[in-house]
């Protein structure tokens, strides 16, 4: 059994979002994390998470989302803070493939969601793309943990995270015929390592072009097991005491 420490399952990317976390279960899915990223996905994490004992719920801002609702979706984070079955911040981080004109607001944005973790004493779920020099940065004036999501960089730069007491969230992109991040790994600690789907995207060969799920979880997983030369069950058990090093979960 496994967990999703990552997804959208929600009416946004999903017809049937319920149906899916119904046969997580006999999916072998211990339980999935939903990321937030506007408001109104945050509202409906909330909701799920309450309803359901194997979905948690993880509350943030997405970069390309900015502009929408700041302060209440702020306020909103704030008041759902003691919830247990909302665990992280996020997905929250930097995005300068999407938004290169707005690199300060981003970054100010991110400083205050980064204090925010901090007074509510929760983790981080930090989205990174095209801006690691930035993120680093930021993430060194402050202490913070929690896992960078979808990993894909050099060693160099995991080796920098590892650093910083994060996890790396590792998904579809490894079983990619173009990926190098296989290679990577294999200087990266397996107790660095959580897994995740980012579903609906970045679906893991050979599915690559369907809708992603929690279920698609276990090739990331068999891939993992073979760069650590491990049972899936080994695999289940060390990833299981990763998550607890980062989430007030059961």
């Amino acid at each position: 059994m496994f967990t999703d420490t990552h997804c959208h399952i929600l009416s946004t990317s999903y017809y049937n979002p319920e149906d899916i976390i119904n046969n997580l279960d006999s999916n072998k899915i211990k339980r999935i994390i939903i990321n937030g990223y506007n408001l109104k996905t945050n509202k409906e994490v909330i909701e799920l998470s309450t309803k359901y004992p194997n979905v948690y719920g993880a509350l943030g801002i997405h970069p390309d989302n900015i502009e929408e609702n700041l302060e209440e979706n702020l306020k909103l984070i704030r008041e759902n803070a003691n919830n247990p079955k909302i665990i992280a911040i996020g997905e929250i981080g930097l995005d300068y493939f999407h938004n290169k004109e707005n690199k300060e607001e981003q970054l100010n944005l991110l400083n205050t969601l980064f204090n925010l973790a901090e007074e509510l004493n929760l983790p981080v779920i930090i989205h990174n793309r095209d801006a690691t020099d930035d993120l680093l940065r930021l993430l060194k004036s402050h202490r913070l943990k929690g896992i960078i999501h979808c990993f894909s960089g050099s060693i160099e730069t995991a080796r920098e995270y590892l650093k910083l007491g994060f996890k790396l969230g590792i998904g579809g992109v490894l079983t990619f015929k173009n990926s190098n991040l296989k290679n990577t790994l294999k200087e990266v600690p397996l107790s660095s390592i959580l897994l995740e789907t980012d579903s609906p995207y970045l679906t893991p060969a050979p599915l690559r072009g369907l809708p992603n799920e929690p279920m698609y979880l276990k090739f990331v997983a068999e891939e993992l097991a073979n760069i650590y030369n491990i049972s899936l069950k080994e695999l289940s058990t060390c990833l299981e005491n990763n998550l607890f090093d980062i989430f007030d979960i059961t």
